[in-house]
């Protein structure tokens, strides 16, 4: 289980997140939705170590994040929400560099890389640089690297941001089997189709701070009348209409 308690961080007089309160539970898929600038990717860094919280406390499995972050480091795989990484190493390379940061035994990698390198189309291109990939590929590559040690926290910021069809599709079907493992999947997206399509449990944030945390399911019953966009972008943005009306009242100007 993962808790994170009153988490803030502020860059100077910004204030990126404001007391962020979540449980996130095993078992399940959980989302985060905002705009930009909502604090999303600042959330998942600050689970991933990347950044430290000003305040607050992150818990996960019992060990507090702080004091314990190398042997929580090896419970997670981490998809950053930029693949332009390590941009000289062979796609091989990087997954050497992986499976040794995990100490992965020699026998489980090849196994695992192979199914997923067959899996992402991208056992031919193993000894081709990073920098000479698509964005797309270099997404791929990123991804099966994060997947590579099969820890049981996937956090995932904007993973499928790049894929094609196929690749978006067989994420999603790896996530969902991680989550019936009993394991958690953690991902952020702006794609609210996919959410409603993933998610057991999300939070939407605006402006750094909570404004909605449960299911889908829950928050469609809320204006039951309504689409999820049109729900989501009346709680995190400008109503869906608003827009039109500001147009439609110039016209008649």
């Amino acid at each position: 289980m993962i808790e994170l308690v009153n988490v803030s961080k502020s860059y100077g007089t910004k204030q990126a997140l404001k007391d962020l309160t979540l449980t996130i539970r095993p078992g399940e898929i959980f989302g985060f939705l905002g705009h930009n600038g909502a604090g999303k990717s600042t959330t998942i860094k600050s689970l991933v170590s990347v950044i430290e919280p000003t305040t607050g406390t992150i818990t996960i499995d019992g060990l507090e994040l702080k004091a314990n972050r190398i042997a929580i480091k090896k419970k997670i795989a981490y998809v950053a929400d930029t693949p332009d990484i390590f941009l000289q190493l062979t796609a091989g390379e990087y997954w050497d560099l992986i499976a040794a940061a995990y100490e992965i035994e020699i026998g489980q990698k090849q196994q695992r890389l192979n199914e997923l390198a067959i899996l992402f189309d991208m056992l031919s291109h193993q000894d081709e640089t990073l920098a000479s990939f698509s964005h797309g590929m270099r997404q791929k590559t990123i991804v099966i690297g994060a997947l590579l040690p099969d820890p049981d926290i996937w956090i995932l910021d904007e993973p499928m941001q790049g894929l094609d069809p196929q690749a978006a599709f067989d994420l999603k079907e790896l996530m969902k089997a991680h989550a019936q493992k009993g394991k958690t999947v953690i991902f952020s997206t702006h794609a609210l189709d996919t959410a409603q399509q993933l998610c057991d449990e999300l939070a939407i944030l605006k402006k750094g701070e909570l404004i909605y945390n449960g299911s889908v399911k829950q928050l469609l019953e809320q204006s039951p009348n309504e689409s999820l966009e049109a729900i989501y972008l009346k709680m995190a943005g400008r109503q869906s209409d608003t827009l039109l009306e500001s147009i439609e009242d110039n016209e008649h100007e």
